[in-house]
């Protein structure tokens, strides 16, 4: 088979990388499996450009990176029913609930720096996603390496947060969204599921994750969650939520800098590194419809717990973006 199509995501940068024109038979050659995965290993995120945009291309790819971790509320729509199973759907309908004011712009679907799976003690590994209706304007993802993240915060907020652990719950309470907060941001309504997933999460304990962890090739990672974030382990003070806020706030401010804003294509397909990179999502104008579809892929950096050594037995109704 011909050799893969592969540039960096940002010149002059070691996060991401690009890969053109992979096709469906290429994704079931061992030689190409080998070299994607140690590409995501080494960058923490592909964008795959010039890709057939079905279901089938979206599972094949998947397939590449481990099982897939199936969405555990069967309320949640899949791709085509059952033909591909861990596909879910994600739609945004003309002038839904939901809408917020953010930096002086009236939208929807926008979300905060987070990873996902934060509620949980275990973290999946990955996430692979694709457009399928696509605003005409906004609706971009981003993305920020913890690596770079680690490197670029302030010596003095990085010495305070280096050995702290964090505190998540699911809370998808835009109103409650707190750490890293926009001074300029105003929540006009609730999204229609909201309520259902705040009945479903209510009895699960909180998890925690440590701040900073170091992956096996030696690099830190910041991998802070201003989202779902409820404070710090063992200092839930008005100290502790400040410095969790001063760390949110300059995970805000280097994501002017350092984010990376995918403008979907539907022939775009993309997976990044959920225990190395953080991500969100721009919003976009109220009046138009906005179509996601993702599979996530299984796994745990084996780092994190719930609260207090609890264990947890119930589905948390996830909510993926």
């Amino acid at each position: 088979m011909g050799k893969l199509d592969v540039r960096p995501l940002i010149e002059g940068r070691d996060f991401g990388v690009r890969i053109r024109g992979i096709t469906l038979e290429q994704t079931r050659d061992p030689a190409v499996r080998d070299e994607v995965n140690d590409l995501f290993t080494r960058h923490g995120m592909i964008v795959f450009e010039d890709v057939e945009p079905s279901g089938e291309m979206h599972v094949a790819l998947s397939d590449i990176f481990g099982p897939l971790k199936d969405h555990p509320s069967k309320a949640v729509p899949r791709v085509d029913g059952d033909a591909w199973p861990g596909v879910i759907d994600m739609a945004t309908q003309v002038n839904e609930e939901g809408a917020m004011t953010v930096d002086g712009r009236t939208v929807i679907s926008w979300l905060p720096w987070h990873f996902d799976h934060a509620y949980n003690n275990e973290l999946n590994r990955a996430g692979v996603l694709r457009a399928i209706d696509i605003p005409p304007e906004g609706g971009l993802t981003g993305f920020l390496d913890g690596i770079e993240l680690y490197e670029r915060l302030s010596p003095e907020l990085r010495e305070k947060i280096e050995h702290a652990n964090v505190l998540y719950r699911m809370n998808v309470i835009m109103e409650n969204f707190r750490f890293g907060r926009p001074a300029d941001y105003t929540v006009h309504s609730e999204r229609p599921s909201a309520d259902a997933v705040m009945e479903a999460s209510k009895d699960v304990p909180r998890s925690v994750h440590p701040a900073v962890w170091t992956r096996e090739t030696g690099e830190k990672v910041l991998h802070v969650s201003p989202w779902m974030a409820e404070g710090i382990e063992g200092n839930e003070t008005p100290e502790g939520g400040a410095l969790l806020d001063a760390v949110s706030r300059e995970i805000f401010a280097l994501g002017k800098e350092l984010a990376y804003w995918h403008a979907w294509k539907p022939t775009d397909m993309l997976i990044w590194d959920n225990w190395r990179a953080l991500h969100a999502v721009s919003g976009h104008d109220p009046r138009y419809k906005r179509r996601m579809q993702r599979t996530t892929i299984k796994g745990d950096y084996g780092l994190g717990y719930f609260e207090g050594g609890a264990s947890n037995d119930n589905k948390i109704l996830e909510r993926t973006y």
